[in-house]
């Protein structure tokens, strides 16, 4: 089979969704017998230092030709394109969404952004993304054909824990602390809740420490610090509790290239509420989740007043979530179709 290497900056094992989707990307290939060797580079893409710049592209115009390289996005997209070029072996870009469209840019890093990753696609043998909506965007923005591009969904597994939902009922939120996430539209939403009984965990790596400290901020200007908590990381094993004790799932997310958060929520039967942007509208099915617009935080907290308060619209809900959970593909699923893109190359 096809030996290739997996360039992904920083430690692998940081809890987002991306650095999950190529952890399990790494293991499903390795167990279908590829060899793939897997490369750190520095942690300061998609923003390099001049260091790092330069050691990931001695480290990948290094590889020897046979061995195909799949580089992840952030990387992808923020590379110096000369650079790029010296690279002799095919390239698998590996594309969760498009630099460009993080919040929080300024106009001159997005038009920068928007024209590496543009003209750095074009050196891709191929392009892995989560979702149809990624596809599309690459497509008619990027000037990718659409026959170089592979959807691989991300996988699943089945919980490990049955749920068992706690009273008060427990509104579980799951995204790294950074501006695109949304907490702080979900602090205000929930702010309009308190004639309820409920409590909610924010659950994410620190990724802005000032973003962080604005939550932080904001969770005692708005009297919630005994009703919310803002746990940070935490083990997996608690985060399954976690799950297993949630009432409703949500995330005030401002823009998702998927989300395996819904996921995770879905095979848990959980219901959704959260925000009609990017990949969402695609992952999360109409049947289990309430979608409202992006930073609009009193819809946010009406979607959220109604599954706490109409008994029989969430059980139907939860139960439409835990089918749609069941149907999704496995991480062996997502494994097998890169293995597939890599023998075709």
């Amino acid at each position: 089979m096809r030996s290739a290497a997996f360039a992904i900056p920083g430690d692998i094992t940081t809890l987002t969704g991306g650095y999950i989707y190529e952890r399990r990307l790494l293991e499903g290939l390795r167990g279908r017998g590829h060899d793939v060797q897997h490369i750190e580079l520095g942690d300061t893409f998609p923003t390099p230092t001049d260091d790092h710049m330069a050691c990931a592209i001695g480290a990948l115009t290094a590889l020897p030709p046979e061995r195909a390289l799949i580089l992840d996005g952030l990387v992808y997209g923020s590379i110096d394109t000369a650079g790029l070029a010296q690279i002799r072996t095919p390239i698998v870009a590996m594309i969760h969404h498009p630099l460009a469209l993080e919040t929080g840019l300024d106009t001159a890093t997005k038009a920068h952004l928007y024209k590496t990753e543009r003209d750095n696609l074009a050196l891709a043998s191929h392009v892995l993304v989560p979702s149809p909506h990624t596809a599309q965007i690459l497509t008619s923005d990027y000037a990718v054909p659409l026959e170089k591009i592979t959807i691989a969904q991300p996988g699943t597994m089945r919980p490990p824990l049955p749920r068992m939902p706690t009273h008060p009922p427990l509104i579980l939120s799951v995204g790294i602390l950074h501006p695109r996430k949304g907490h702080d539209v979900l602090l205000a939403a929930l702010s309009r809740l308190a004639h309820l009984d409920w409590r909610a965990a924010i659950v994410g790596s620190l990724h802005d420490p000032v973003y962080a400290e604005g939550l932080t901020e904001q969770l005692h200007a708005l009297g919630l610090s005994d009703r919310v908590d803002l746990m940070g990381r935490v083990a997996q094993s608690e985060l399954d509790q976690l799950y297993a004790e949630a009432t409703l799932f949500t995330l005030a997310t401002r823009y998702e290239g998927y989300g395996i958060v819904f996921d995770e929520a879905l095979v848990r039967g959980l219901p959704i509420v959260t925000c009609a942007t990017g990949a969402v509208p695609q992952t999360v099915p109409e049947e289990a989740g309430l979608l409202v617009a992006p930073d609009d935080a009193s819809a946010l907290s009406r979607a959220m007043e109604t599954l706490l308060t109409d008994t029989k619209k969430r059980e139907t809900m939860a139960k439409a979530a835990l089918r749609a959970g069941n149907a999704l593909p496995t991480w062996e699923d997502t494994a097998r179709k890169a293995s597939n893109v890599l023998e075709r190359l």
